[in-house]
């Protein structure tokens, strides 16, 4: 995990991997442990107070809204022990500020020292001469000699630029008496954290539950997380699959048109389409960003993300509608004021060319029945046993416009197993998905898994909004069981990372190939 980002190893500590936090530990424990220090004066207890604070994050991990901001938080969260910590002392003052000559004096007293009395000591002559120091200068000073002697590497942790770093630990230097410099810069680089500091964090954590409201969605983004590092390509298709299949769509059917006004429609209705979608996703970006940063108002939030939802089906339901209403009545306007334009053989009404129908037959139905030319008045829907056009009924498998069969893809499609902008069936999966197990930026279904919203009978898991009678997990879940225990189970988390490379591979296979097959033979059939 040495490679990995902040926000993924917060990912993986969400679900239960106290590797990845020890990783962070291991990561920030210098910073932590060096700003105690320069706070307190006093080693062991600077590395306490460090622990403590890594403890607390462990904790609170969930609380954590920007995974991307750990450092500063995990400094918040350390500044505020700090202050405890020299609240509690203030009542109880101790030994470890001796002056010097207290210290020298105790030195001469004791006669043989032992190890653990002259490393006392040594710290209580270095912090005798840093405590003179400010704030500002202490602090840098302190991380330049735990950190090899980087000006870079301190300058990333205080978040300074290099050239302040150079002035502080200038100035800071000046500061130190001259006789005591190199004993305090050796005792520094000599007092960093180890290994020992990870291991006691990651022990102490070990009997602590990771973060109860986050953890089963933290298990269930860890898990995939490994797991879609070999599903990359399949993940880039299906999520591209809709612009994909909206591309070939256009190519399709500037092949069938033939004036310019039918070519003005068209590129209007991918635009409705293509303008539709982009409001209705960003508009859900909006409302998750707004329900995270406004807690106390998420439940609103999340309901007008329902209400956008359902406009989102109205309007792709009414854009359907229109662009098959308004093909056929621009068709029929010009083919009686611009006749010319239909002069060739693929344009004429009842051209084999505009459809293909197999002569096999199973029980009376054509095993395939396609339709390529623009939907004009008098067309009926295709229909077969595969069937593929603006209106398409198959008994195995339809894609279209419209398309309704066990296994249908299409702007709205409704079946057993269906994959579209509005997908309806016992599997759906779409932009908005109905089905009993419902997958896509939107489900609704009895188990609804979405990376918007879902709403679900049973279950719901999002990364957005989750509503469910059960059992819902996401950043903003609403239900029985929330980001528990109880809730991955009834969600079936890790079945659904075990399948969900070939929910992957279903889409894109599903919705790239008719649309490039259909976009391929109507440029053959139709081509003037």
């Amino acid at each position: 995990m040495d490679n990995e980002d902040d926000a993924a190893l917060v990912m993986h500590s969400l679900g239960g991997n106290r590797d990845a936090f020890g990783e962070i530990v291991s990561r920030y424990q210098n910073l932590l442990c060096s700003l105690a220090y320069s706070s307190v004066g006093d080693i062991k207890q600077s590395e306490d107070i460090a622990q403590e604070a890594f403890i607390d994050a462990w904790v609170k991990l969930d609380t954590l809204r920007d995974p991307e901001k750990l450092k500063s938080w995990l400094c918040g969260i350390l500044r505020f022990k700090v202050s405890h910590f020299r609240r509690r002392e203030s009542k109880h003052i101790d030994d470890t500020t001796k002056d010097i000559s207290e210290t020298t004096e105790s030195c001469n007293a004791v006669t043989p020292l032992d190890e653990e009395a002259i490393q006392q000591q040594h710290q209580s002559l270095m912090w005798s001469v840093l405590n003179n120091m400010e704030t500002t200068y202490r602090e840098p000073l302190i991380l330049f000699y735990r950190e090899q002697q980087s000006v870079e590497r301190v300058a990333a942790e205080l978040e300074l630029s290099e050239d302040t770093v150079k002035q502080r630990l200038s100035r800071g230097r000046k500061m130190l008496k001259a006789a005591m410099s190199s004993f305090v810069e050796e005792s520094l680089k000599n007092s960093k954290p180890g290994v020992a500091f990870t291991v006691a964090v990651v022990s102490a954590i070990g009997a602590i539950a990771p973060p109860a409201k986050a953890a089963a969605y933290g298990t269930g983004i860890a898990k995939a997380g490994s797991f879609f590092k070999f599903t990359a390509l399949l993940t880039l298709l299906a999520s591209f699959s809709g612009l994909i299949s909206t591309f070939l769509g256009l190519q399709a059917g500037m092949a069938q048109t033939r004036t310019q006004n039918e070519r003005k429609l068209l590129f209007k209705i991918v635009g409705a389409f293509v303008v539709s979608a982009v409001i209705y996703v960003l508009g859900m970006f909006l409302l998750k960003e707004l329900a995270l940063v406004n807690s106390n108002a998420a439940f609103v939030f999340a309901l007008i993300s329902q209400v956008l939802v359902t406009l989102f089906v109205c309007v792709y339901f009414w854009l359907v509608y229109r662009m098959v209403h308004s093909m056929k009545q621009l068709r029929a306007f010009e083919r009686k004021y611009n006749p010319q334009a239909f002069s060739d053989c693929a344009s004429q009404v009842g051209s084999k060319q505009r459809e293909y129908i197999s002569k096999w037959q199973l029980f009376g139905v054509p095993l395939c029945h396609f339709q390529f030319g623009m939907p004009e008045y008098g067309d009926k829907p295709a229909y077969g046993w595969v069937a593929g056009g603006t209106h398409a009924y198959g008994l195995l498998f339809a894609w279209g416009g419209v398309a309704i069969a066990p296994i249908s893809v299409g702007i709205i499609s409704v079946g057993v197993i269906t994959v579209g902008a509005v997908g309806v069936g016992i599997f759906g999966m779409g932009t908005v998905a109905f089905g009993v197990i419902a997958f896509g930026a939107s489900a609704i279904g009895y188990k609804a898994y979405a990376s918007l919203s879902s709403v679900g009978l049973e279950s719901a898991f999002s990364q957005g909004f989750s509503f469910a009678n059960q059992a819902a997990i996401g950043p903003i879940a609403i239900g029985e069981h929330t980001n528990n225990d109880i809730a991955a189970q009834l969600a079936q988390l890790s079945l659904l990372n075990i399948h969900y490379h070939w929910f992957l591979a279903a889409i894109a296979v599903l919705v790239i190939v008719p649309a490039a097959l259909h976009a391929y033979t109507v440029r053959k059939r139709m081509k003037v």
